[in-house]
């Protein structure tokens, strides 16, 4: 299997207004230009400002599949919420990879995305909080995340290098014993204790 990487986004950590109080996050990626280094923590130029739920060499770096931006362009719409209409960019959600031709139905912890100069692997599901509602400009977002399982995957960093947008990547399987997909309704149901994670 492999897939593409339409884009590689990265964001220091700034202020965000959450329910009327400023709080600082790294959630609103933008699209680098160029190659961009990927080091054991990350990649070079971007931030989380909460260490203790992002980030880490298990969270190095965040992926989401592209096939469900139509669905999130969707509901924004039907939140009525400010700019619904304009298209998401590539970052949006938080993410730094946004892949095409990975969902997390087919991602498996311990599978290797191949890539020319870097091989990241595939460590957990993201699971969503209370920033996501607010850069979404609805307060449904993280648990629509929940409910849709469309939650993206981390990914630990196998061997570093650097990465830049339209690469191809080759899904080299592990050992396919816990699944993206499974581990995220896991920990998310009956609960739904993600939602009010930081």
């Amino acid at each position: 299997m492999s897939g593409t990487v339409l884009s590689v986004s990265i964001s220091l950590a700034r202020e965000i207004a959450v329910d009327g109080r400023s709080v600082m996050s790294g959630i609103g990626k933008r699209g680098a230009l160029g190659g961009v280094g990927v080091r054991p923590l990350g990649l070079e130029g971007d931030e989380q400002a909460d260490p203790s739920v992002h980030g880490g060499l298990s969270k190095a770096v965040y992926a989401y599949p592209v096939e469900h931006y139509p669905f999130w362009q969707t509901v924004r719409a039907q939140a009525r919420v400010a700019a619904w209409d304009a298209p998401l960019r590539h970052g949006f959600l938080g993410e730094n990879l946004t892949l095409s031709g990975l969902l997390e139905s087919q991602a498996w912890v311990g599978d290797v995305l191949r890539f020319a100069d870097c091989d990241l692997a595939i460590s957990e599901p993201r699971f969503p909080c209370f920033k996501l509602d607010a850069v979404m400009g609805f307060n449904q977002a993280a648990r629509l995340m929940v409910e849709s399982g469309w939650c993206g995957f981390y990914l630990a960093v196998r061997r570093p290098g650097t990465l830049r947008a339209g690469e191809r990547f080759t899904l080299v399987p592990g050992p396919r014993e816990v699944g993206i997909a499974e581990l995220f309704r896991s920990r998310t149901n009956p609960a739904r204790h993600a939602i009010r994670a930081g």
